[in-house]
């Protein structure tokens, strides 16, 4: 058999056989040359050379699916899903669709959960309530098989096509996730990267335009798409795992909940949502707290106090920091939280806080950076390891690492940035 990209040769009772022997095989027990070459003995190079490809893409799976051991995947189609977590918090935004067309399916990610979905009570017909496209034959075939693995299969109708020669008739929303990659099925995330920001197939502007078919569209989008390119009245959510900023997603004006953020950092204008999901594990409902904004006064500047808040990725993106600081404050003006400087996100008060979304740390040394008088501070405070944070001034964080020289046995978070404009240091440690 020659060698095929193809994974769905391994649905073969041969392909089968052959995985369940790889699953079989403790990870360390033998290298993976010895080992192909053992199984080509008893099966085709080319189906060896599937399963093992596949064996290892389950692996790396299994941070994001459930049930990657019975999924199939390609690698760029894995490299551009989203986790479980993720489409299924945002399948969410979709429950009162009776039909939904999950454009650019790719291996399935979104399709599962869109299509496990719980249904509105009263719908009571379920078949095919999802219909998937893709221009690429083999993803939609995948996409089919991973649907059926999460018991889903009979409720999807997938479609070999390119999205836009295909009609919306009796759709009631659309999940797209445009490729940011060269052709389908063949690129990685190192060819995504090469594409400038908000440049994908199809093109953005196309996939805004499917609101005029269809009121409820979502898009996929990086989470570095710049302000300009959101379209106006449309919602940019962004969304992290924890603290890992993994995606953006753009709501039509049906399905904008979140009120407006004026002239916000990077360009943010128009609503905006910063959502963060709770680290779990693949399988289990993921618990999220979502972020929009709060009018109120202007947060003031204030020197670093006891404590520093280092705000979520998601937040930031958001334009957020600012109605971080009031949603703390609640109504109280004089509530102690300030800004350090007018472009830096960080915020400061003199308590504890607890929140999603930032991280708390604990102000043990703070004032003007100087290289070597922070590392002798780091010494005389038993710091060994650093965790450095560098926002608004130049420098390599390696090479300051390096230089820093330290043997304790503390670890310590040391925050360069800037203070009302000046370079600023500060020593942080995890609140008790």
């Amino acid at each position: 058999m020659p060698v095929t990209n193809d994974p769905a040769v391994l649905l073969t009772a041969q392909g089968q056989e052959l995985l369940a022997r790889l699953a079989a095989v403790p990870a360390a027990a033998a290298s993976p040359l010895a080992l192909a070459e053992r199984l080509r003995r008893e099966y085709p190079a080319g189906l060896v050379a599937a399963a093992m490809a596949q064996q290892e893409l389950r692996h790396a799976a299994e941070a994001k699916f459930s049930r990657a051991a019975r999924m199939l995947f390609t690698r760029a189609g894995y490299e551009q899903s989203s986790s479980e977590a993720i489409a299924r918090y945002r399948a969410g935004r979709f429950a009162h669709a009776r039909r939904v067309a999950d454009l650019c399916c790719g291996i399935g990610g979104d399709l599962i959960a869109l299509a496990t979905a719980s249904p509105v009570p009263d719908i009571t017909v379920l078949d095919n309530t999802v219909l998937a496209v893709d221009r690429d034959e083999i993803h939609a075939r995948l996409a089919l098989h991973n649907a059926a693995v999460y018991g889903a299969g009979e409720r999807v109708t997938a479609v070999v096509a390119d999205v836009r020669d295909v009609r919306l008739t009796g759709i009631d929303a659309v999940f797209i996730d445009p490729a940011r990659r060269s052709g389908p099925g063949t690129a990685s995330a190192a060819d995504a990267r090469r594409y400038r920001a908000g440049e994908s197939e199809p093109p953005l502007d196309w996939c805004v335009a499917l609101a005029r078919q269809v009121e409820a569209v979502g898009i996929k989008a990086a989470p570095g798409i710049p302000a300009e390119l959101i379209p106006p009245a449309w919602e940019a959510e962004f969304i992290a795992e924890g603290r890992d900023l993994k995606e953006a997603v753009l709501w039509s004006p049906s399905l904008v909940s979140a009120p407006d953020v004026a002239d916000g950092p990077h360009g943010a204008r128009g609503p905006r949502r910063a959502t963060v999901l709770a680290p779990s594990a693949p399988g289990l409902a993921p618990g999220w707290q979502t972020l929009v904004a709060r009018p109120g006064d202007p947060v003031p500047l204030r020197e670093p106090g006891e404590y520093l808040l280092d705000p979520n990725p998601a937040v930031t993106r958001a334009g957020l920091v600012e109605d971080l600081a009031r949603d703390l404050g609640g109504d109280t003006v004089d509530c102690g939280i300030g800004k350090i400087d007018p472009q830096i996100a960080f915020l400061t008060l003199d308590h504890d806080v607890r929140t999603p979304f930032a991280r708390t740390l604990r102000v043990r040394h703070s004032a003007p950076w100087n290289e070597k008088q922070f590392a002798r501070r780091l010494r005389e405070l038993g710091v060994g390891a650093v965790d450095i944070r560098r926002r608004g001034l130049a420098g390599d964080v390696d090479q300051i690492r390096r230089r820093l020289k330290l043997a304790g046995k503390a670890r310590a978070t040391v925050v360069i940035t800037r203070v009302n404009d000046k370079p600023w240091g500060l020593i942080c440690f995890a609140p008790d």
